[in-house]
């Protein structure tokens, strides 16, 4: 099955806004230049999607409620909903914060039929932790996930292995994973509009139109994935990324952001229990040309002040930049388990200093809130670009 949160953000925030509930909401930063992170099913009405630029968002919907992210919140609550699912069976499949494909096939002697456990996820989600999921049930990942898209929000469709095949052709063509906008006018133009259309076309023709993905889209067409759920899957990589109001060429403006990201990302790495062997840098400038650099360490690290000093030493390797800078933002990639690396001391200790500060800074954090401490550099609302 595939489980998918209804409007994760917004959801986890009108718990403590309730009398918002059945409103236009959308969660992100005001800042015009910002986008949606997630929009409420009122406000999607409007048609507002996430990662719409803001500026937009509000012109379709003006009266529409803005909350500013609070993303330690939702990773929280993800780890509880992660928990739930792997209290139901051992094979969870994270895709994101906010969904994950389950096999609950061992599960179904001890907790009953597939829609039966299914609806005992919902009524769990919604009890403990006070949102709502949505629930595809289906022989295999790819019509699983099709059916969570098509019953949300706050719903369940069960799809058996007979109904497989008359319920995927009777969708529209784009229901197919790998068959974007672009797909669908080259298919429409040789008279392709279903799915079912796809299935009765030849494997060749397809391939000739869609190059080696039209066998993909044959297959799944025909209701084929024998893909499993893998239950360990090691992020690949973690960051974090700013959009700043006004262009900058200032180096000081653009350093204090380097940090801010780094410890971002650090206390995420922390969190997943996980080190990186290297650190990215990206830039985007005014004219929206993009840039990345990134350099391997010797040592794995999960410090914010060493993914700095990285990221600082990439930004200097750049020279003299071309135009003001409208992105910033830190990339920790080639990740690993923690406790399989050993972590090697430095003979400078205040490379360790700094781990020691950091965790130290994560356990006030974890009591006391996220703006509890912070880097002397980053006090102040002027440090912060948006």
């Amino acid at each position: 099955m595939h489980v998918d949160m209804d409007a994760f953000f917004v959801s986890v925030e009108l718990r403590s806004r309730p009398e918002l509930v059945g409103k236009p909401v959308i969660v992100g930063h005001p800042a015009d230049r910002s986008v949606v992170l997630s929009a409420s099913y009122e406000a999607r009405a409007f048609g507002i999607k996430s990662a719409m630029p803001m500026v937009v968002a509000q012109r379709m919907c003006p009266r529409a409620v803005i909350i500013e992210p609070r993303h330690k919140l939702y990773y929280e609550v993800s780890a509880e909903l992660m928990g739930i699912f792997e209290s139901i069976t051992q094979l969870v499949e994270p895709l994101s914060v906010d969904e994950a494909f389950l096999d609950v096939g061992g599960a179904i002697r001890r907790l009953g039929s597939p829609r039966d456990i299914g609806e005992l996820i919902r009524r769990r989600v919604r009890d403990e932790l006070g949102i709502t999921a949505s629930v595809g049930i289906a022989a295999s990942k790819f019509v699983a996930k099709i059916a969570s898209t098509r019953c949300k929000p706050d719903g369940l469709l069960l799809i058996t292995p007979e109904e497989t095949i008359p319920y995927l052709h009777s969708l529209p063509v784009d229901a197919l994973w790998g068959v974007g906008a672009k797909s669908v006018e080259v298919l429409a133009r040789m008279g392709i509009r279903t799915v079912a259309d796809v299935a009765a076309t030849p494997v060749q023709s397809l391939k000739k139109v869609l190059g080696v993905s039209g066998e993909h889209v044959h297959r799944l067409s025909w209701g084929i994935d024998p893909r499993a759920v893998t239950p360990v899957r090691v992020e690949k990589s973690i960051g974090a990324e700013e959009t700043f109001a006004e262009d900058t060429a200032d180096d000081a403006v653009l350093r204090r952001e380097l940090l801010r990201l780094s410890h971002r990302t650090a206390t995420r790495l922390r969190t997943a229990g996980l080190v990186a062997r290297t650190v990215a840098l990206k830039l985007r400038f005014a004219d929206f040309s993009t840039i990345s650099r990134s350099r391997s360490v010797t040592t794995p690290i999960d410090s914010a002040q060493l993914l700095y000093g990285v990221a600082g030493q990439l930004l200097d390797s750049l020279g003299n930049r071309p135009m003001s800078v409208r992105l910033i933002g830190v990339r920790a990639e080639h990740l690993e388990e923690t406790g399989q690396t050993a972590l090697q001391l430095s003979l400078d200790r205040r490379e360790d200093n700094w781990r020691s500060a950091e965790q130290a800074l994560d356990r006030v954090t974890r009591k006391f809130g996220n703006k509890s401490l912070l880097p002397a550099r980053l006090l102040g609302p002027e440090d912060h670009p948006g």
